[in-house]
């Protein structure tokens, strides 16, 4: 008869992705896990895997609990600026909260940690960026069908850009004491739209 699990791996892979998210993952060694989840080593091998596959399913948790409602917000009837800029204040104000700031984004954290050296890692952080790219991509297509948007715009670069500026300011946001540097980034950020 197999043995029951005396835990429960949803909760645990949860508070993995909470200690991955604010320590790193070189940073967070097996002890660590063990110690933060409360769970044997052998279990957490029975259950994940190793450290890195551990990892990749924080990731993909997070994955799923980052901006759910994201697409939705960016193709709602109407005007379709008014939510990109929503969303960009959004990024810029959580960046900039003392709950965010010290922990950042984990798939920003792991572009900068991991995507260098690790083409897995690497294209889980690509893939979470075009989750972000194409709505805002296509936001600002139909802002210039819509004639928000200037024609002389280009919908992918300016999508591009903002995807660049969202993730810069998680970083920044994370690193410096001056909420002033994100939110006046975003806000210039803007006026690109005009």
């Amino acid at each position: 008869m197999a043995r029951t699990k005396e835990f429960d791996p949803e909760a645990a892979l949860q508070s993995a992705l909470e200690l991955f998210w604010r320590r790193g993952y070189e940073a967070t060694s097996m002890a660590d896990l063990v110690d933060h989840l409360g769970v044997g080593r052998a279990s957490i091998y029975a259950t994940f895997g190793n450290k890195r596959e551990l990892y990749l399913k924080a990731m993909d948790r997070y994955a799923e609990n980052q901006n759910p409602s994201l697409v939705m917000e960016l193709s709602q009837p109407g005007p379709a600026l008014p939510p990109v800029r929503a969303l960009v204040r959004r990024f810029a104000e959580e960046a900039t909260t003392p709950e965010r700031r010290l922990s950042g984004c984990l798939v920003t954290n792991t572009a900068a940690e991991l995507a260098p050296h690790d083409p897995v890692m690497a294209r889980r952080v690509e893939v979470s960026w075009d989750h972000l790219e194409t709505p805002l991509y296509s936001a600002l297509i139909r802002a210039q069908a819509q004639g928000e948007l200037p024609e002389d715009r280009d919908p992918r670069a300016l999508s591009r850009m903002l995807l660049v500026l969202l993730q810069g300011l998680r970083v920044v946001g994370k690193a410096s004491d001056d909420p002033a540097r994100v939110r006046d980034a975003a806000e210039q950020a803007l006026t690109l739209l005009d």
